[in-house]
């Protein structure tokens, strides 16, 4: 099925018009020419990626020979996206509730995904509501306000202090005590006595092997394995933006290529089999996990439009091309958020039209 998928799809993809005006600020969408300049500074700004020339009988003629689509290797996923999205960022669902559940609607679509809390900020999260949760009281089973409390602890630290200081003194004396006894019974110490002990100790470590292999053991089980992926960056001249595919790889050191399904785990369940499907890549052998870039120029669109918004109003000039796959690689991360691939540069904009 997703070779026949795949097949139709690059039909269609040979039928369609090159691009060869920019509409890059209007559309949200590049020509062959833009993409080549947006790789060049991506692959600049961030060495981890590369450009690809492929398989040469799978080349397309509106891109270079040795430019068909930029790569990244071994990108660390350390935990499924499950465990992000148990959290719904409370800032995002308070919001929701103070308008009442509602508000204008944005029609991206299916792309957009509700924020969620990485695994520092739920850890965060729940810590603040365990402090919610319990209260201190004094001695008349009243709750304590904070300034009381505080004032509570310093009185406390300082009795405390006082008490320590006599206790100190006394303290002082018996060591001092003690030290003069065990000095006149160690003046005349026996230096062979340490001697042999450190020979001892120099056999033992010679002739127990096992304690340095069980140690090895210990550290090599310490060593987090977590799965790996492969990104690449294609130009899709139907939708005329870029695509991205990825090839996810097993954590037990095997190298064995995850099955569909298994990648599927570390995408947002929201668009897992939807807006992520399994089709064979142009250009690299064997079915990857796909974005599909139908609402790839519209969402462009509108982050672009209100870059350049915000930054007219500070005075600046807006997004270039150059920065497309860096605002590109940042709002694709909201589907993929274990997967932790570079792309350098804290691009920050609304989405909202």
């Amino acid at each position: 099925m997703p070779s026949l998928l795949s097949n139709l799809k690059s039909a269609r993809e040979y039928l369609t018009p090159t691009l060869k005006s920019s509409a890059f600020l209007t559309r949200g969408v590049l020509t062959p020419e833009e993409f080549v300049k947006a790789g060049d500074e991506l692959v600049y700004k961030c060495p981890t990626w590369t450009w690809e020339g492929g398989d040469p009988s799978k080349r397309k003629a509106h891109l270079p020979p040795d430019k068909q689509f930029l790569m990244t290797r071994n990108v660390p996923c350390t935990e499924r996206v499950s465990s992000l999205e148990n959290v719904v960022a409370v800032s995002h669902s308070e919001g929701a509730s103070a308008d009442g559940g509602g508000g204008d609607d944005d029609d991206d679509g299916d792309w957009l995904v509700s924020q969620v809390l990485s695994a520092e900020e739920k850890k965060k999260h729940d810590e603040k509501e365990l402090e919610d949760e319990f209260d201190i009281l004094d001695d008349e089973g009243e709750v304590v306000a904070e300034k009381k409390l505080a004032a509570m602890t310093l009185g406390d630290a300082a009795a405390g202090g006082e008490a320590g200081k006599e206790s100190n003194t006394k303290s002082d004396a018996d060591v001092a005590a003690a030290t003069d006894d065990a000095g006149d019974d160690d003046e005349y110490a026996d230096m062979d006595d340490f001697e042999d002990d450190d020979i001892m100790e120099d056999e033992a470590a010679v002739t127990s092997p096992a304690v340095t292999a069980d140690a090895t053991t210990s550290t090599n089980d310490d060593i987090l394995k977590v799965r790996t992926y492969d990104l690449s960056i294609t130009y899709d001249k139907y939708y005329q933006t870029p695509r991205i595919w990825l090839m996810g790889y097993a954590d037990d050191g095997s190298s064995r290529p995850l099955t569909g399904d298994e990648m599927m785990q570390d995408v947002i369940s929201d668009y897992a089999h939807r807006t992520v499907t399994i089709e064979n890549h142009p250009h690299v052998h064997g079915p990857h996990a796909s974005i599909h870039p139908c609402q790839h120029g519209a969402v462009m669109k509108t982050i672009v439009r209100n870059l350049t918004k915000d930054q007219a109003e500070g005075e600046e000039s807006g997004p270039t091309v150059e920065v497309y796959l860096f605002i590109f690689l940042k709002f694709v991360s909201s589907m993929i958020p274990t997967i932790s691939y570079d792309f350098t540069m804290d691009v920050s904009a609304s989405t909202k039209k």
